[in-house]
C-alpha cells in the first residue's frame, strides 16, 4: 500500500495548475476580427496588417491555445479555438496563395462557399453555448450572424450588407476581447471586477 504522504506528492503531479488559456485565444479571436472588421465596414484596406494578424495572432495563436485546452481536457475550447486559428490560417492563405501564384483568386461564390462551411461549424458551437455563459453565448450568436452576412453579402454584391457584416464583426470581436481581458483582470485582481 502506498504511504499518504508518497500519495499526496503523485496528486500535485496530477493536477494541473498550468494557466488559463482561453483568454489568449479570446484576445486573439477578438483583435484580429475587429481589424479585418474595419476593412469590412469600409474604414482600411485589405493590407498586410489584416494578413500578418491572421496568419500569427489570429492563427497560430489560436491553434496553440486549441492544443494547450486539449491539455486541460477542455473539447469545446480545443475544437474552437483549434477551428478558429486554423480559419484564420486559411483566409491568409486565400490571400496569399493566389499573390505569390500558386492558385488563382477566389470568386465570390468560392468565397461564400467557404464562409458557408465555417458556418455550419459555428452554428454547432453556438448550440453549445446555450448551456454556456450568456455573454459567450451572444458572442457566438454575433459571429453566426457575421458569417451569415458575410455569404449574403458575397453571392449578392451587395455593399451595404458587406459593411453591415463589418459592423456586426467588429461588435463580435470587441465582445471576445472584453471577455478575454476581463478573464485576466479579474485573475490578477482576485475578484469579479468585470462580469464575465
Amino acid at each position: 500500500m502506498e504511504p499518504i504522504e508518497e500519495k499526496s506528492r503523485n496528486n500535485l503531479f496530477l493536477m494541473d495548475n498550468t494557466a488559463n488559456p482561453a483568454p489568449l485565444g479570446l484576445c486573439a479571436f477578438g483583435a484580429t476580427t475587429i481589424l479585418l472588421s474595419l476593412h469590412n465596414a469600409g474604414i482600411t484596406g485589405l493590407t498586410s496588417p489584416i494578413v500578418a494578424m491572421a496568419l500569427l495572432y489570429g492563427g497560430l495563436a489560436q491553434v496553440i491555445v486549441g492544443i494547450m485546452e486539449w491539455k486541460k481536457n477542455n473539447t469545446f475550447g480545443m475544437v474552437t479555438f483549434g477551428s478558429f486559428g486554423l480559419f484564420w490560417l486559411s483566409f491568409a492563405a486565400l490571400l496569399i496563395l493566389p499573390e505569390l501564384g500558386l492558385s488563382t483568386a477566389p470568386t465570390a461564390v468560392d468565397l461564400a462557399g467557404f464562409l458557408g462551411v465555417w458556418g455550419l461549424l459555428i452554428f454547432g458551437l453556438f448550440i453549445c453555448t446555450l448551456k454556456m455563459h450568456r455573454l459567450l453565448m451572444v458572442t457566438f450568436a454575433a459571429v453566426l450572424l457575421l458569417v451569415i452576412l458575410l455569404v449574403a453579402a458575397n453571392l449578392t454584391g451587395i455593399h451595404l450588407i458587406h459593411t453591415l457584416a463589418g459592423i456586426t464583426g467588429i461588435v463580435a470581436g470587441v465582445l471576445a476581447l472584453y471577455m478575454g481581458v476581463g478573464a485576466v483582470i479579474n485573475e490578477i485582481y482576485g475578484s469579479r471586477v468585470l462580469p464575465v
